[in-house]
């Protein structure tokens, strides 16, 4: 199918990659030609979070074959979320995707979300997996446990079974983009603007090809960081343990003095040491949810940029915004503005 040209970007493709090179030829074969059919000006941002196989390579070649795909290379792993902030700040759409490059998420679900937004007047289309019978019943059990916890703590806006495949008009790339948030995690991060949005459905295939890239360590990470960024439900859990743990040391006391008035009081170490394992316990996980939001503090007031780029091919796309940057506290002037961390030009470095 021959592509059709056109001076304006009207869609921009943003894939997050690490170490894909055995599903690149599948991911190139299935998404050219739908984008091509789209009709529309486009873009494929493809950024690679400092892959360790031939990712990068392989990307190259086709890129040589493909004028359309762009290739944003990041300097080191910084991570699927970092990644995807790379491609969303630098992609120049007026309509902004983004998907994985592991083909669970179909790409002919794009032109159905761009039609969507264009004809609803849409900021916001997310995929929704209606259906994830090829994900394992571990994979699936932990999905609904997170979609569930998530929407108890944050609220009903965060739709039950949407990933990072969705699509985002300009406006709400935009608005993301003003966003300070050192850890970002879009399917929070993206209901919570408000924009209005719709749903497209689908069914949730099998990897295509390579390894899976969310272990179930990272998956825990996500969740972690999706609750202390946006709830402080687990402050409040340590604040019910201490006074539970109150009103337990009280009852103890009780027993204690009536044992003494009862004249039981032969001498043991069981309930002394149960007692002092139970408030070690409780002390020990306050301390911890305490230290993971101090750990928080600590990184945003760090201001470091969560991505540096080293090379992309289609140029900065960040560049224009440098006069928009806020002041620094104390005044200044623009060259000596702050840069909210996260923001490209403050981890854009210029292309080779």
């Amino acid at each position: 199918m021959t592509a059709v040209h056109h001076d304006r970007t009207e869609l921009s493709v943003v894939i997050p990659m690490y170490n894909e090179e055995d599903v690149l030829p599948a991911l190139v074969d299935r998404l050219r030609p739908v984008l091509d059919g789209t009709g529309v000006g486009y873009e494929v941002v493809a950024v690679d979070d400092g892959s360790t196989d031939k990712t990068a390579a392989r990307l190259e070649d086709f890129r040589a074959q493909w004028p359309q795909l762009r290739v944003v290379a990041l300097r080191r792993n910084s991570g699927h979320q970092a990644a995807l902030t790379a491609g969303l700040h630098n992609a120049r759409g007026a309509y902004v995707a983004s998907i994985d490059a592991d083909l669970q998420d179909p790409p002919e679900k794009i032109p159905e979300m761009l039609d969507l937004a264009k004809a609803q007047g849409l900021d916001i289309v997310y995929g929704i997996r209606s259906d994830r019978s090829t994900d394992t019943g571990f994979k699936r059990w932990t999905a609904g446990a997170y979609y569930w916890l998530i929407r108890r703590l944050v609220g009903k806006s965060v739709p039950a079974q949407a990933g990072d495949f969705r699509l985002l008009s300009r406006e709400a790339v935009d608005a993301l983009k003003t966003l300070p948030d050192q850890q970002q995690v879009y399917r929070l991060l993206v209901p919570w603007l408000g924009f209005p949005s719709g749903q497209v459905t689908y069914h949730r295939d099998e990897r295509a090809a390579g390894e899976t890239k969310y272990p179930l360590r990272k998956m825990v990470g996500l969740a972690i960081t999706s609750i202390t960024s946006f709830s402080a439900a687990p402050l409040r859990i340590a604040t019910w343990l201490g006074i539970i743990s109150f009103f337990t040391c009280l009852a103890m006391l009780v027993f204690t003095l009536a044992a003494y008035a009862l004249g039981n009081t032969v001498p043991g170490w069981t309930s002394l040491f149960t007692a002092m394992l139970f408030l070690g316990g409780v002390q020990l996980i306050c301390f911890g949810l305490l230290g993971e939001y101090v750990g928080r503090i600590y990184t945003a007031v760090q201001q470091r940029p969560t991505y540096f780029v080293a090379r992309d091919t289609g140029g900065s796309a960040a560049a224009p915004e440098a006069a928009s940057r806020p002041a620094a506290a104390g005044g200044g002037s623009g060259a000596e503005a702050r840069v909210p961390s996260g923001r490209p030009e403050a981890g854009h470095l210029p292309p080779a």
